[in-house]
């Protein structure tokens, strides 16, 4: 696996026809979501409906939330500027395969809440890809530039080869003098809410519990990833 890109028929799943599939097919989302129903019952409803495949569902369970989560996620995004100075919490695969992806070429997808989101999938294996080392220095370099004081960076303790991503890390702080932690955990959905920080993620379920976030990568892929391929249908 040399990198983090398309699959052979993304340019067909996420054309431009069926960009209305997919606007349409996010506002029936969001309003089942907004009514309690389960999210893979709601998925698969929708989907069917507006016949998409089971990638197409994926991407379309990414970019929709309830409507009443909406205004309340955007508004407990900060901003870059506030960051200088300060500590922050990094949900470390969410943000690194992000980065990956958007290097490779894959497709991007801005959520309602206005997150930026990815369709890879790890399956509980890492693989490191040519781009990884370069998503990791945009994140120093942006890091640097915003005037982050301190980064803990979190990964899931039970996916393979997390210690080796581990290494490098640390390795790169250490090259680039950066402040850097990097702790395995088994939860670090968990980890990252009890710490009550500034959390760097587009995790749904983390976004909805935490008190303050920023969405890091959607900072890095706009100002430093022009080739990027964002995908926003609203």
């Amino acid at each position: 696996m040399k990198h983090r890109g398309k699959h052979s028929n993304d340019d067909n799943n996420f054309a431009p026809k069926w960009h209305t599939n997919f606007k349409e097919a996010a506002k029936d989302l969001s309003f089942l979501l907004g009514r309690d129903y389960g999210s893979k019952s709601a998925v698969a409803l929708v989907g069917n409906r507006y016949q998409l495949n089971k990638r197409q569902q994926r991407a379309l369970s990414l970019i929709a939330c309830p409507a009443s989560k909406i205004n309340e996620r955007i508004a407990k995004q900060c901003t870059a500027a506030s960051l200088a100075g300060k500590s922050i919490l990094i949900d470390g695969y969410n943000l690194l395969i992000i980065l990956e992806v958007a290097l490779s070429g894959g497709y991007i997808f801005a959520g309602q809440d206005g997150c930026y989101r990815d369709i890879a999938s790890i399956h509980g294996t890492y693989k490191k890809v040519e781009e990884t080392i370069p998503a990791l220095q945009l994140v120093d370099e942006t890091l640097k530039e915003l005037g982050v004081q301190h980064s803990h960076w979190y990964f899931d303790r039970p996916v393979s080869n997390s210690g080796r991503l581990k290494t490098l890390l640390y390795e790169i702080a250490t090259t680039n003098n950066s402040n850097w932690d990097i702790d395995l955990v088994f939860n670090p959905d968990t980890t990252l809410i009890e710490q009550n920080g500034i959390c760097i993620t587009a995790d749904s379920w983390i976004l909805d519990e935490v008190d303050t976030y920023f969405d890091l990568a959607r900072y890095i892929i706009n100002q430093k990833i022009p080739k990027a391929t964002v995908l926003n249908f609203f």
